[in-house]
């Protein structure tokens, strides 16, 4: 599908200049950005005025368990040990491969209506999410998710699904890419991560992981092995090439000297963090420090949204609490994280701005409504009063999956029936 976009405004994210100008595709590819100009007698399958409106690229979240949403608003209010260990595993473990495919379609119709394309997904069953992902159009990264304990089936298990998860999902769809992984260090044998260190060396991967989300977390981690888990991890030799951690609430400044000298990701999820009272990361002096920062929206069960808006919102605001300063965390920063940031983050380096030759992922934010007037500064605009409503078109790999409160190419009805009933057969096991 060949589109242009004209009459609007425009924020590559090269920079955070919002520029009058207009945007042309090809196939999933972006194949013009600039200044309007005539089509010279050029077809499109679409040429779409954009009215005066923003056209920018699209969120990409950045750590999520989409299937997740399966357990939106189950179990809330509750200590973070009972609801982890006496709702949300019980219930995971009802889950068939079938409930995950039909799980993370529902999750991408929520993404596209608030302007994201790609998600960094670990989870259960990564067969069917990437399944989901190609049938609904969703950028898909999988993360290894793998743990165990210190038993040889464990650590073959573990090791032999990363490589062959690695060897089979990248290069095998456009929208599918997979990271190598583990859940986190407290659910993970001291075997296991030095067996995931030595496969990311052999393939020159990064590595991902949930990371000092709680201070419970770190202090274990010391108990066990005299170290914190990001310490570990470089003791290990796992950020050889890099990688990221997930919610990084309690880095230490030695920490953040590690994931700076290494080029890791601090991948951030203040929403989920406020929810289960885990804390406040210490973005604004990550930020100050050179790390890169990147955001992403957990899963549903502890969100309960997978809205960047808010994660936008409250990774700015919650700083600027933190930090006693008003300007700790600005906008522009922000919004940067959650379009240029995550896509770099998740090795999506053709996804992070609009340019000629990049892929076309892409959102346009309604203007033309009460929360963006007046105009005086677009992205303050979209990070403080912005909302879901204020997306008036997705676009993903080229094609678009979300317009006007329509998904053209995904049946929303019969998603929303089909998942319900999975909950409720769900309940019954």
């Amino acid at each position: 599908m060949k589109l242009r976009f004209y009459n609007g405004l425009v924020l590559t994210a090269e920079d955070m200049e919002i520029r009058s100008g207009e945007v042309r595709t090809n196939g999933d590819t972006i194949t013009y950005v600039g200044a309007e100009k005539d089509t010279d007698g050029e077809k499109f399958d679409r040429e779409i005025d954009l009215h005066g409106n923003l056209i920018m690229p699209s969120f990409k979240n950045a750590h999520t368990h989409s299937a997740m949403v399966f357990l939106r608003s189950y179990a809330d209010d509750m200590p973070l040990h009972d609801w982890l260990f006496r709702q949300v595993f019980p219930m995971e473990d009802k889950l068939a491969p079938e409930d995950v495919y039909i799980f993370t379609k529902l999750a991408a119709l929520e993404y596209f209506s608030g302007g994201t394309t790609a998600c960094f997904d670990m989870y259960f069953y990564p067969e069917y999410i990437a399944k989901a992902g190609i049938d609904a159009g969703l950028r898909t990264v999988l993360c290894g998710s793998v743990s165990g304990g210190d038993d040889k089936a464990d650590y073959d298990s573990a090791l032999s699904r990363l490589e062959e998860y690695y060897n089979k999902f990248n290069g095998s769809d456009p929208l599918i890419s997979f990271k190598i992984g583990f859940h986190a260090e407290y659910t993970t044998h001291i075997s296991i991560l030095k067996g995931i260190a030595e496969l990311a060396k052999k393939y020159r991967q990064p590595v991902y992981t949930h990371n000092s989300e709680t201070e419970s977390e770190v202090r274990e981690c010391i108990g066990r092995h005299g170290k914190t888990p990001t310490a570990l991890m470089e003791e290990l030799g796992m950020f050889e090439y890099g990688g990221g951690g997930f919610h990084c609430v309690y880095l230490t400044d030695d920490d953040m000297e590690i994931f700076r000298r290494h080029g890791a990701w601090v991948i951030t999820n203040p929403c989920s963090n406020c929810k289960l009272a885990s804390g406040i990361a210490p973005l604004a002096e990550m930020r100050e420090k050179g790390i890169g920062l990147a955001i992403g929206t957990d899963g549903a069960a502890s969100n309960n949204a997978l809205d960047m808006f808010r994660e936008m919102y409250l990774a700015s605001t919650l700083q600027k609490i933190r930090m006693n300063d008003a300007s700790a965390m600005p906008a522009d920063a922000v919004l940067e994280m959650a379009v240029k940031g995550s896509a770099l983050a998740m090795g999506l380096d053709r996804c992070d701005v609009l340019a000629a030759g990049k892929k076309a992922d892409m959102t346009v934010i309604d203007l033309d409504m009460p929360n963006m007037q007046p105009l005086h500064n677009i992205v303050k605009n979209i990070v403080f009063a912005g909302n879901k409503t204020n997306v008036r078109m997705t676009v993903s790999a080229g094609k678009i999956v979300y317009e006007n409160g329509t998904f053209p190419t995904l049946d929303a009805e019969k998603i929303f029936a089909e998942a319900n009933a999975a909950v409720k057969a769900l309940m019954n096991r």
